[in-house]
């Protein structure tokens, strides 16, 4: 039988082979790294690799790997409890720079295809410039100029994965960009998309001020049609957006935990938490999760374990779990031995949610945290939190642990989500917060992250927001792991 070690040296071998490599994901994300970059770590009959991403630099275990045409690596790779499973591909450089260009060359075509719909729809205007991104080679961005010499621009996603946030923080980014050139500078830009994230893209846009909407146009492209056609979606106002029919929301009146995991939180229980899901229970160390009771045909069953390592719950296996639970006491932990292992890297925004979810005073002495809401929350649902201030306002709270752009965006959707709720009276209706009362206010929005984890784009994202949307800055110790503290807070509400 062949030892894990042999295994992992081998794919360092392979690795080893090339000194550049383009690393391309299923999503069709691509990533030129070099042999530096990538680790192969064997632990415990377990090959872990990683290399850095769009988000960071994260491990995956490897499931299996072959080689294709001589030199391509295909790896079957996993991570969180085989939440996330993907097979991912190595390309030398030689072979990488010919993959890159027939990509591009097919996202350059259909950059082509969207400019002359433009071009069909608007007669009056002529295309000058037709070309990808320079960052990633994902947004067709596309110069059109009037009879008068006038120019617009126009984006639009050619790899279909972006998501309407990203999208927007674009095309705002190159908005001002290409308003300040000293020569014909541009003041409007169209964001070009199909109808669900055109429709996305409209309600978000109704979220920013004014002055920040006020350049920004949307059009819902129909490509489906024997004739592609381009129209303009209305601009909504803020208030446009509580016409909508919200989700019902339905919370049970009280919490049963099963009696596995109330075994299993016994183990741990300053350490262990519970969130709930239509499938059961997940069990989670930190904010990792670790084990799983489900009910079936009457019966509670479980299992346990991280990523593919998942095993059926048993009086037999119960020593397994223990153990499992005392890796994770041992690594999972501010002074971990080993905070290049996976189980102190894993998960970071659900390590800091947990933590506030045991006592969200530490943020903020007058919130109370919905004691049955943010109990049911997939893993992987985004990381927010749902609270009350004393005097009834509503609080969303916003986690990130590291440098993220669209935070913003991403928070003020949630805004949406939770207000056009509020109003509707199902936050009300399904006791969220008990019999303690919602004040009929907007809710307030909390973003919170280390110090130096805030985007350097957030002042300038914040300015955009609605009046509406009362923001705060708070901002953590580097060391929240071991001492959560707030250091600063700042609001932008004015």
């Amino acid at each position: 039988m062949v030892s894990s070690g042999n295994i992992a040296a081998e794919l360092s071998a392979l690795i080893d082979s090339h000194f550049e490599w383009l690393i391309v994901r299923e999503s069709g994300k691509t990533f030129a790294v070099q042999k530096p970059e990538i680790e192969i770590v064997c632990e415990e009959r377990k090959i872990l690799l990683g290399f850095p991403g769009d988000k960071g630099f994260r491990a995956w275990r490897v499931e299996g790997f072959s080689v294709e045409g001589g030199e391509e690596i295909e790896l079957n790779l996993a991570a969180n409890f085989a939440r996330d499973n993907e097979k991912i591909r190595l390309i030398p450089r030689a072979s990488a720079l010919e993959f890159s260009l027939n990509i591009e060359l097919a996202r350059l075509a259909k950059a082509n295809e969207i400019a002359a719909v433009i071009a069909k729809t608007f007669p009056g205007i002529r295309l000058f410039r037709v070309a990808l991104n320079a960052g990633n080679g994902r947004l067709a961005q596309i110069i059109l100029e009037s009879k008068s010499g006038d120019r617009t621009a126009a984006l639009s996603d050619v790899s279909a994965i972006l998501s309407p946030e990203t999208f927007l923080t674009t095309a705002i980014l190159w908005h001002a960009k290409l308003r300040q050139r000293r020569k014909k500078p541009i003041g409007e830009i169209w964001m070009v998309s199909e109808r669900k994230y055109a429709r996305n893209l409209q309600k978000i846009r109704a979220l920013l001020n004014e002055a920040a909407k006020a350049d920004l146009k949307i059009f819902e492209l129909s490509p489906k049609a024997a004739q592609p056609q381009l129209r303009e979606l209305p601009g909504l106002k803020l208030s446009d957006l509580w016409r909508e029919k919200p989700k019902k929301l339905v919370l049970p009146a009280v919490i049963e935990i099963s009696e596995t995991a109330k075994a299993i939180l016994a183990v741990s229980p300053e350490k262990i938490d519970v969130i709930f899901s239509k499938q059961g229970e997940t069990l989670r160390f930190l904010g990792l999760p670790f084990a799983r009771v489900r009910k079936i045909l009457g019966k509670e069953k479980a299992w346990f374990g991280i990523d593919r390592e998942r095993r059926q719950l048993t009086d037999r296996s119960w020593c397994d779990l223990l153990d499992l639970v005392e890796n994770l006491e041992n690594y999972r932990r501010s002074d971990s031995p080993g905070k290049r292992h996976e189980l102190y890297r894993l998960s970071p925004e659900s390590w800091l949610e947990a933590i506030l979810r045991r006592n969200i005073k530490l943020l903020d002495t007058n919130l109370i945290l919905s004691p049955i809401y943010n109990q049911f929350r997939t893993s992987a649902d985004k990381i927010d939190l749902l609270a009350l201030r004393k005097d009834g306002r509503l609080v969303i709270i916003e986690l990130k642990t590291s440098p993220d752009r669209e935070i913003l965006f991403q928070a003020a959707d949630y805004w949406r989500k939770i207000e056009l709720q509020r109003r509707r009276g199902e936050l009300k209706n399904a006791k969220v917060f008990g019999d303690l009362e919602i004040l009929d206010k907007p809710a307030l929005v909390y973003a919170v992250a280390p110090a130096l984890s805030f985007h350097r784009d957030f002042e300038y994202f914040a300015k955009m927001l609605s009046k509406e949307i009362e923001l705060w800055r708070f901002e953590l110790h580097e060391n929240w792991r071991a001492d959560l503290k707030v250091i600063a807070r700042k609001s932008y509400f004015a």
